[in-house]
This record gives C-alpha cells, structure tokens and sequence, in this order.
C-alpha cells in the first residue's frame, strides 16, 4: 500500500482527512480523531538512511501507535522500523514501499486508532456505534 492508497483507506474506512499542520514539511500529514483530535497515524517522506543507515534517497512511511508489549516482535518484521522523530516505545514507522502486506497494515492502523484513545463511550460518527472508536 503506497501513501495515496493509505490515505484513500483512511478516508473511507474512518471519515478523516490529512492536515498538514507543518508549513516547512508539506507532505507530513497527521490523521486525527475526530472527537479528542489525538493524532492516530502519520504519513511522512523521510530521509531513506534514517530508517536504513547507508541509504540514499527518501521514503514514505506512516507513524503508528503499538501496544509496546508487540513492538519488539514487529521490528522484526521487513518494513517496520523504531518510530521515526517519535517515542520508540509506543510508536513505529511502517514503509509505504509494498513490504508490508495491506491486511497487516490495516491491521496496524486499526490497532494505533484503539490505542490513541479515539473517545472511549463517545459515539463513533461513521457507525454510530460506542466505544474505544
């Protein structure tokens, strides 16, 4: 899954656009909850070599929110790094390059919204349904 197709899922799948908060790093976009405006999810283009020491170039990725008992498991994994310019311990960087599986991501995605509090017995907008969101 590339940047576009992130965002597009994104947007379907939860009812949230980007903002880009940052004037001087127009293509880091951060997608927010609606209700409590905690932030769930990340998209960057970053410096290849500050995920991958030696390379050159840039990549996207997306910051998200990991229950740290599974993140040491998941670093382990192609395409999932310590979190860039975030807190290691409750965030990682996911490459948008293809090494990751769709399911996975989705997944991931799904688990950084739960875990970044999208408004515990407030009513979910897209589904009406209550919850952690």
């Amino acid at each position: 899954m590339n940047r576009a197709e992130l965002t597009r899922w994104i947007r379907e799948q939860y009812g949230v656009e980007p903002e880009y908060p940052w004037p001087e790093t127009p293509r880091h976009g951060v997608f927010r909850h609606p209700g409590n405006r905690k932030w769930f999810a990340i998209i960057m283009d970053i410096p290849r070599d500050r995920l991958e020491p030696g390379s050159t170039g840039r990549i996207d990725v997306v910051n998200l929110k990991g229950d740290p008992m599974l993140i040491g498991a998941l670093l382990g994994l192609p395409g999932i790094y310590p979190a860039y310019h975030m807190n290691k311990t409750h965030w990682i960087s996911v490459a948008l390059d293809g090494r990751v599986d769709e399911e996975q991501l989705k997944g991931l995605l799904a688990m950084s919204r739960d875990l970044s509090g999208g408004g515990r017995g407030r009513r979910d907008p897209k589904n009406g349904e209550t919850g952690r969101g």
